[in-house]
């Protein structure tokens, strides 16, 4: 019987395309002036332009035009999980693959605002992706800090995805030359994965996988430079009356040793503002492996994440545009938690 250590552990067979990074989610709100008002004015991330139906956001260090889109639709939801590659010839040889694994692909060019052609596909669980290489480029603003608003909000970061099937969707990424950096496993004889962070940019991750119904997106995620930072959103947001917004934090990780803390937009898409992770570039680097048991696992403190996290995420669009059925998963971390667990 293969072990969760041989699994996570195996070396990683890259395809003959190269993601670079986690690039942008595209989150579907219901109030388009709501949402503009609560990522530019609350979180004080840079408007980076606005059609008729989206806004384009993003953080204060990026030299991309954005790494957000949000957008007017009936009902909130995820549109689109997008990844950049290296290369425009990484696109072309990237549909070649997704296509011979029977995932439907489609080519759009131009369809936001400063971006080249696109490949749009779905994983085997229904999760919308995009690959990108082309996004008009602009000067960081990392050092003016008389601009500066909100934390600041740097970078754009990673995507946390609430899998039914943690296993199954590991073996996907591993397939597209994500490394896992640290993962979640029960303890015992019939020991399962319930999360694992997978990277290809040297920090912590670009894409979680978290053990819940799905498939749907858990978090998405924004890098500040500093806890401070953090701890001056919340100040801010409590300053403007909506600690209503702050759901979980801020704490500290034990996964990841990320300083963080979860936000919930006006349409309860959940964002984490997040610091303090460590680099992961040498190829050798082994993952690090955590119990359910350990209570320092999801909080480093020890205190107790709302039921919320765990059951509420953001649903996900799939290539009919509904949103897609959802499937409960087959182990629940709280099992094995004690009162104080996270």
């Amino acid at each position: 019987m293969t072990t969760v250590a041989e699994i996570v552990t195996r070396p990683v067979q890259a395809p003959d395309f190269d993601i670079l990074r986690a690039g942008y989610p595209e989150l579907l709100v219901t109030d388009l002036d709501a949402s503009e008002r609560f990522y530019s004015e609350l979180l004080g991330l840079i408007v980076a332009g606005r059609t008729e139906d989206a806004v384009y956001f993003r953080g204060w260090e990026e030299r991309s035009l954005f790494s957000l889109v949000i957008r007017q639709a009936p009902v909130a939801g995820v549109g689109r999980l997008a990844f950049r590659v290296r290369s425009p010839e990484d696109l072309d040889r990237a549909e070649r693959w997704f296509s011979g694994r029977g995932l439907a692909t489609a080519w759009v060019d131009r369809a936001e605002l400063g971006m080249g052609s696109a490949l749009r596909t779905f994983d085997p669980m229904g999760y919308p992706l995009e690959l990108y290489y082309a996004m008009d480029r602009v000067e960081s603003q990392l050092q003016r800090f008389d601009l500066h608003r909100g934390a600041p909000v740097l970078r754009f970061d990673h995507f946390n995805l609430h899998t039914p099937d943690v296993a199954e969707s590991f073996a996907f990424w591993r397939a597209l030359g994500f490394r896992c950096s640290e993962y979640i496993a029960t303890d015992g004889d019939d020991e399962q994965l319930t999360a694992a962070w997978m990277l290809r940019k040297p920090g912590v991750h670009d894409v979680a996988l978290t053990a819940g119904r799905g498939p749907r997106v858990h978090h998405v995620a924004w890098w500040v430079g500093e806890p401070a930072g953090i701890l001056r959103a919340c100040d801010q947001l409590a300053g403007a009356r909506h600690s209503d917004l702050i759901e979980r934090g801020p704490g500290r990780h034990g996964v990841s040793n990320a300083f963080f803390v979860y936000l919930r937009d006006p349409d309860g898409h959940r964002i984490e503002l997040y610091s303090c992770d460590y680099w992961t570039g040498d190829p050798d680097h082994e993952p690090l492996r955590w119990s359910t048991a350990d209570p320092r696992c999801r909080s480093f403190w020890g205190t107790r994440a709302p039921d919320s996290w765990y059951e509420e995420s953001s649903r996900i669009l799939g290539p009919d545009g509904e949103l897609v059925a959802t499937r409960a998963a087959g182990v629940d971390e709280r099992d094995t938690h004690s009162e104080v667990m996270a």
